[in-house]
């Protein structure tokens, strides 16, 4: 082993055990390497120093604890009986150890959704798991070696093409596996973190919190393109909560608190940058809304829009469904005066 290899090898056994022996981690860790204590103390300065460690308590009764820089790497079996609690519990847990509640709770749920859909659905027999905490920010990879997320949504629920299990991810309430998935996992956790990505296979899944609406585009980014990757990170001076994200999108005590609203940026509908303008191109956004009480449709980055499309939203699929609450944000001038053509056939 070189000497390289070493260091880091004596550095991993501190982060592990410093917990453990607080007062006497050069001690235990000059007893398990068989160095002196003062070799340790170097390696303890030097993770002091880079935020590894952080240390109280006079030079006789120092104290070192686990500082605010951490991270931890594993890869985990899909084979067999695995649980994405009992992950997180074993290897994870203590990187996240010590940070505000309202970023706990988004990480746990975070990343127990995003393991349980490897291990429910990906069908693949490995997922890599990678958590990076510093002073700023929280890191969380999760990367599976399956079929690929847009893939099999595609498949199973027979779309026409990928990009449009991307627009049916952004809507929320999509699983393939009803019977015992809500499709809600995916949904909730984008909108929680600060910035969240699944690539796979060459599309890419974005939604940045700053913006109301989600992406969709082809990648070129230099990962593993087999399976699903999925990145997210928070802030860690960030103040959102799970609860106001769950609030934004689920109705009040009227409607037993369901998740029944969703936003739909209409931009997701164009392939290849195209106009829209068909009724085709409309029933690819209204697939599925029949499932929310409360629909958005978000403008934003739509100049224009054709008759057949807008009278397909606003006056057809209207009239078949008047018990669901369609509306619309961010128009241009053009597009507003085309579904005030198409509403006015409602009346």
């Amino acid at each position: 082993m070189t000497q390289r290899a070493r260091g880091k090898q004596i550095r991993r056994q501190i982060l592990r055990d410093v917990k453990y022996h607080p007062q006497d981690i050069a001690q235990h860790i000059s007893e398990i390497f068989s160095i002196s204590r003062q070799a340790v103390y170097k390696h303890l300065k030097k993770m002091v120093d880079e935020d590894w460690l952080a240390t109280s308590g006079s030079t006789r009764n120092k104290k070192y604890t686990l500082g605010p820089r951490r991270e931890n790497q594993n890869i985990v079996s899909l084979d067999g009986e695995v649980s994405e609690h009992s992950i997180y519990t074993r290897d994870f847990e203590w990187v996240i150890e010590g940070t505000p509640t309202n970023i706990e709770d988004i990480i746990f749920y975070g990343f127990t959704e995003i393991v349980n859909n490897s291990i429910d659905h990906s069908e693949g027999k490995h997922c890599a798991i990678s958590i990076e905490r510093t002073k700023e920010s929280i890191n969380i990879t999760i990367h599976d070696d399956g079929e690929g997320i847009f893939k099999r949504i595609t498949r199973i629920k027979k779309l026409s093409d990928e990009k449009q299990a991307i627009l049916e991810l952004h809507k929320g309430k999509l699983t393939t596996d009803p019977e015992n998935h809500s499709g809600q996992g995916i949904f909730f956790t984008s909108k929680m973190f600060d910035e969240f990505y699944i690539l796979s296979h060459g599309l890419i899944f974005n939604h940045t919190h700053q913006y109301e609406f989600d992406v969709m585009s082809d990648h070129n980014i230099n990962i593993d393109d087999s399976g699903t990757t999925v990145i997210m990170r928070i802030a860690m001076d960030s103040t959102r909560t799970d609860k106001e994200v769950f609030d934004k999108f689920t109705g009040g005590e009227e409607d037993d608190f369901a998740f029944n609203k969703t936003i739909i940026p209409v931009n997701m509908a164009r392939i290849n940058k195209e106009n829209l303008v068909s009724r085709s191109q409309a029933k690819r956004l209204l697939t599925r809304i029949e499932n929310f009480k409360y629909v958005y449709f978000d403008f934003k980055d739509v100049e224009s829009i054709g008759q057949a499309f807008a009278h397909e939203i606003f006056k057809v699929y209207r009239s078949r469904h008047p018990d669901i609450f369609i509306t619309y944000q961010n128009t241009t001038n053009d597009v507003l005066a085309m579904i005030k053509r198409a509403e006015s056939e409602l009346a």
